[in-house]
C-alpha cells in the first residue's frame, strides 16, 4: 500500500467505529498508532526531499538569473559598437537561458503546492495520531478499571461463599456465648448486691414505723 493511499485511509476513517467493532480495541488502537507514526515519519521525509529539491532550484535559478543578465548586456554592448550581429546572437543566448528560467520556476512552483499539501497533510495526520493516543490512554484506563472492578467483584462472591458465611456465623456464635459466660459471672453479684439494697429499704420502713409507734403509745 502506498503512502498516499494509507494517508488518505487514516484520515477517512472512522476511530471510534472501529474500535466499537473490535475484539481487542487495545490492540487495534496499538496497531492504528504505529501504522499513523510511520506514516507520518515518511510523509515528513517526503517532504523534505521536496523542500531540499526546491532549494536546488532556486539556487539554479539564481545561476540562470546571473548568465541571462550577463548575455542582456552583452547584447547592449553589442548596439553600443554597432554590432547588431553579435547582438543578436547574445540575444539568441539570453533567450535560452530565459526558456530555462521560466521552465524552473514552473518546477518551483509545482514544488511550492507540493510542499504546502504535504504539510497539511503532516498537520492532519499529527491530529489524527493525537485524537488516537488519547483514545489509547483512555481505553489504558477502562482496562484497569475493569480489572479492579473484576477483582473486587471476585472478592464480594468470594466473601459471600457458604464457607465464608459459616465462618462468619461461627465466629458469631462464638461471641455472642462469651457474652453470655461474662453475663453469667455478674449474675449473682448483681443479684446479691440488689436483695441486699432491698433490706436496707424494708429496715428503713421498719424504723419508721417503729417510731410512729411509740410517739403515739407515748
Amino acid at each position: 500500500m502506498g503512502i498516499f493511499t494509507r494517508f488518505r485511509d487514516i484520515i477517512s476513517s472512522n476511530i471510534n467505529a472501529m474500535l466499537d467493532k473490535a475484539e481487542d480495541p487495545e490492540k487495534l488502537i496499538r496497531l492504528m498508532i504505529r501504522e499513523m507514526e510511520d506514516t507520518l515519519v515518511e510523509i515528513k521525509t517526503a517532504c523534505a526531499g521536496v523542500m531540499a529539491s526546491s532549494k536546488k532550484v532556486k539556487r539554479q535559478l539564481d545561476g540562470l538569473g546571473s548568465r541571462e543578465k550577463y548575455w542582456e548586456e552583452k547584447a547592449a554592448l553589442a548596439v553600443k559598437k554597432a554590432r547588431d550581429d553579435l547582438a543578436r546572437e547574445a540575444l539568441v543566448e539570453k533567450r535560452k537561458f530565459n526558456r530555462r528560467i521560466e521552465t524552473l520556476e514552473n518546477d518551483l512552483a509545482e514544488h511550492d503546492l507540493l510542499i504546502a499539501q504535504y504539510q497539511d497533510d503532516i498537520r492532519q495526520l499529527e491530529e489524527k495520531l493525537k485524537s488516537a493516543r488519547d483514545k489509547q490512554r483512555m481505553l489504558v484506563q477502562r482496562h484497569i478499571h475493569a480489572q479492579r472492578k473484576k477483582q473486587a467483584q471476585e472478592e464480594i462472591r468470594r466473601i459471600d461463599s457458604s464457607e465464608t458465611v459459616m465462618k462468619f456465623d461461627e465466629l458469631e456464635n462464638r461471641i455472642e456465648r462469651m457474652e453470655a459466660d461474662a453475663d453469667l459471672v455478674n449474675y449473682g453479684k448483681t443479684t446479691s448486691l440488689e436483695e441486699e439494697l432491698e433490706r436496707l429499704s424494708v429496715d428503713e420502713e421498719i424504723e419508721n414505723e417503729l417510731r410512729a409507734l411509740k410517739s403515739t403509745s407515748g
